[in-house]
């Protein structure tokens, strides 16, 4: 699916949600509660409301098809801790599998928990990178069909998430190199950060077991066929930029029953 589709997608779809996607459902979860968080779609925009110092997951569960999702936080690869671009590395899913990924990929067994935390404290600022903090994405490709022989049974409900491999990304061909900082994101960076709170970002958290193993892989074509992309602030943040509405308080009256009148009918 092309950006356009998927923009021209965005526009029917409720206002308010807990999954984005047409391919997978992407969601986001404070894990600290174990609730999803709400999905809010503004001026062509989904946002999600984080909690400072939360640990939070992304939600991708593949609808009917193998998919490969390159995934980033901040403008940064989760699987690579490189610059993000669509040819890198990502998670593989099978059909109608679905994973919280909750952390920066260190190891073939371990990940670095995702927290909501400030701007400089986000590993992206701290890794000299803070002009794409408060953004997630994920990009989508389906899989190159294979020959029936070549057929594989999907795992267990329990298997774990799977990266995959170098080759994959290898066929797409050289590495891109990081692009350019851009100067709109710059200055709606500055504008997050002159919101009521401080802005948010995501920060290289608590270390945690987390398996994963290397799969094949071939992209059916060079561009991903979905790409997802949501944003994140605090609620406060939200609230002040306009993205969820403030619902006004009701006010009491100190005088409830005193209408005018006579005895009504029966």
């Amino acid at each position: 699916m092309s950006r356009m589709t998927w923009l021209a997608l965005a526009g029917v779809i409720s206002t308010r949600a807990l999954a984005v996607g047409h391919l997978a459902d992407v969601s986001v979860i404070d894990r600290d509660t174990g609730r999803t968080l709400e999905t809010h779609f503004h001026d062509g925009e989904y946002w999600v409301a984080g909690r400072p110092g939360a640990h939070y997951a992304i939600r991708i569960t593949s609808h009917g098809r193998r998919l490969l999702a390159v995934t980033s936080v901040d403008g940064v690869n989760i699987v690579t801790g490189e610059t993000a671009a669509h040819h890198q590395p990502g998670y593989v899913f099978e059909p109608r599998q679905g994973y919280e990924v909750a952390g920066w990929r260190k190891s073939d067994s371990q990940v670095a928990a995702f927290t909501f935390t400030s701007v400089p404290r986000s590993y992206a600022a701290r890794t000299g990178r803070p002009d794409n903090v408060g953004v997630i994405g994920v990009a989508l490709f389906a899989e190159k069909p294979r020959p029936p022989k070549m057929s594989r049974p999907a795992p267990p409900p329990a298997a774990v998430l799977e990266r995959a491999d170098a080759g994959a990304s290898a066929a797409e061909g050289q590495p891109q190199a990081a692009p350019d900082r851009d100067a709109g994101a710059t200055a709606d960076l500055r504008a997050r950060q002159s919101a009521p709170a401080p802005a948010l970002g995501t920060g290289h958290g608590r270390r945690e077991h987390s398996p994963s193993r290397q799969v094949e892989f071939e992209r059916a074509t060079a561009k991903p066929a979905e790409v997802i992309r949501i944003r994140y602030d605090s609620r406060e943040n939200l609230v002040a930029m306009g993205v969820i509405p403030v619902t006004r308080p009701r006010v009491p009256d100190p005088f409830p029953d005193s209408r005018m009148g006579y005895v009504p009918d029966p």
